[in-house]
């Protein structure tokens, strides 16, 4: 494990342990969740987990990154439970042994944003393919996550879909943030780009004057979310029954209406589907 993953968790259970934890016994420490960035930005586990806490008696500890960075953390056996959104990487998880059990639970979509004044016209398309095709062609600003977020990964394969490569990119006008969401809708926000954002965020981002939903609809944008049960062999340290009471409450009925319950503006940010996918062990 990285020095800086040391640092970073270190001053998680610092946090964690504040007002009386740190007397507490090993078995009563906080459940320590990795997750992305856009369950945490848009409101939703500051939302959930009062409700799940209350009904568990136990406390949770957030801990939201890219996908691929939460992932990496994952196999290294730094937290108990994780939650994503890219399918791709949540199955080389599964079949490198890593995990045990994949439950997708909710989803949202992505949404192509950009300046109101939108100089590549790409307002009201529902084709995301055209839409990348036509900023290239103008050469109108693009920020892009570039932190191998599932964010970021979806707007790889979308670039390849529409048949071209960021890497030959002109820096110019895409830019590479390597940072979370929020931040890089701010940066969009500040350069006057386009960018790519899930919609849990964007209904959540307060920084949306400057911004307007262009791209919508299309059936690529649909965004998964799964649950990820870390495997107890390669992790023994790791707190395996509580990290399973969560997974359980976030597919059950009452885990899945609060999923559905949760407002920004009145808007719903994410659809749950539990019942909809089958709990899947190393799939």
């Amino acid at each position: 494990m990285k020095n800086g993953w040391l640092r970073f968790l270190a001053s998680v259970l610092i946090v964690a342990f504040a007002g009386g934890l740190a007397a507490a016994a090993a078995a009563d420490r906080p459940l320590l969740v990795l997750s992305t960035t856009s369950v945490e930005n848009s409101g939703l586990m500051a939302y959930l987990l009062p409700k799940f806490e209350a009904k568990a008696g136990f406390k949770v500890v957030l801990a939201a990154f890219g996908t691929g960075q939460a992932i990496r953390a994952a196999r290294n056996g730094d937290a108990d439970l994780l939650i994503v959104h890219d399918k791709p990487s949540e199955l080389a998880f599964m079949a490198d042994g890593f995990g045990v059990e994949r439950r997708e639970f909710m989803y949202n979509d992505f949404l192509v944003v950009g300046p109101v004044d939108d100089p590549a016209r790409i307002a009201g398309m529902t084709d995301v393919e055209a839409a990348l095709r036509r900023i290239v062609a103008t050469g109108a600003l693009f920020v892009s996550r570039g932190d191998t977020s599932g964010t970021h990964k979806a707007e790889l394969r979308l670039w390849a879909a529409a048949g071209l490569d960021p890497n030959s990119f002109d820096v110019s006008w895409y830019r590479a943030v390597g940072a979370g969401m929020g931040a890089t809708l701010n940066a969009a926000a500040g350069m006057q780009a386009y960018t790519l954002v899930d919609r849990g965020t964007w209904l959540a981002f307060r920084n949306r004057r400057v911004l307007k939903a262009l791209v919508e609809g299309d059936p690529r944008f649909v965004n998964q979310y799964s649950v990820l049960l870390i495997n107890p062999e390669r992790h023994p340290h790791l707190q395996h029954d509580k990290a399973r009471v969560l997974a359980d409450w976030l597919v059950s009925p009452e885990g899945q209406d609060a999923i559905g319950s949760f407002r920004v503006a009145g808007e719903q940010l994410f659809v749950p589907n539990a019942h909809q996918r089958n709990a899947s062990r190393r799939e």
